[in-house]
Order: C-alpha cells, then sequence, then structure tokens
C-alpha cells in the first residue's frame, strides 16, 4: 500500500484555527482540512510546507513547532501527516478550497473532517484550552 507524506498547517490567530473547505471534485470533497499537501521529492518537510501554504492560500506563514506525526490508514492508501503549529499575519485566500474560515479550537468537532485529522483536532483543542492567548 502506497503512503503518501502531507504536511499541514494549524494556523493559529487570536484563538481560532484556519480551515480549508475542499472543492467538490477533489477527493474527500466538501471536507474541512488544515491547509497543506503532498510532500514532492527531494522536498524537507519545511519547504513543502512553504510551497503549499503559498499555492494554496498566498502567504508565508512561519512554522512555531512540529507535532506528533500521524500515521492514518484509509481504504486504498496510507497517509502520513506531519502537521506544524503556525502563525501567520498576512490575509489567506482560497486558492485551492471553496471557502476558508477561522474557527474557535473547541468547534472545530463540528465540521466534517477526513478521519485522520481527529487525534489532531483533539490535540488543538486541549492545547487552545490552555493557552493564555485565549
Amino acid at each position: 500500500m502506497k503512503t503518501v507524506d502531507v504536511v499541514i498547517a494549524a494556523i493559529i490567530r487570536n484563538g481560532n484555527v484556519l480551515i480549508a473547505q475542499r472543492r467538490e471534485n477533489d477527493s474527500f470533497a466538501s471536507f474541512w482540512e488544515f491547509p497543506g499537501g503532498k510532500r514532492e521529492p527531494g522536498e524537507s518537510l519545511e519547504q513543502c510546507l512553504a510551497r503549499e501554504l503559498q499555492e494554496e492560500l498566498a502567504v508565508c506563514a512561519v512554522p512555531i513547532e512540529a507535532l506528533r506525526t500521524i500515521e492514518h490508514r484509509y481504504e486504498r492508501i496510507r497517509v502520513r501527516l506531519h502537521p506544524y503549529v503556525c502563525t501567520c499575519d498576512e490575509e489567506p485566500q482560497p486558492l485551492a478550497s471553496q471557502r476558508l474560515a477561522w474557527v474557535p479550537a473547541e468547534k472545530l468537532r463540528e465540521y466534517n473532517f477526513p478521519a485522520a485529522n481527529a487525534g489532531l483536532i483533539e490535540g488543538l483543542i486541549a492545547r487552545l484550552a490552555n493557552s493564555p492567548a485565549k
């Protein structure tokens, strides 16, 4: 089974997390996700993160912390998610999604995400609940 490395950003601003809704013709159509994408051959995780955020949002986000890698097996593919907590002062544009939303962490459970994101969502909720920046 093929494994795909995907680098994703949990961009946090004022206690909210940026999420993007996938386009209708994408896999996981209309699901919500954290911005990011597949790592290209020879690309570091940080290079992939910078490229994907520029392509998807037209921003240069600053990675603050790498979080625990998440491995998840779907029916036909295995994904390895490499999440980063990031900050971003620029206003993201939905270049590769239907729309974007800034969501309080505790509301993330109300959005339909692919299954691989479940642990990350719970971790972000706990992290931001204990953050003095709230």
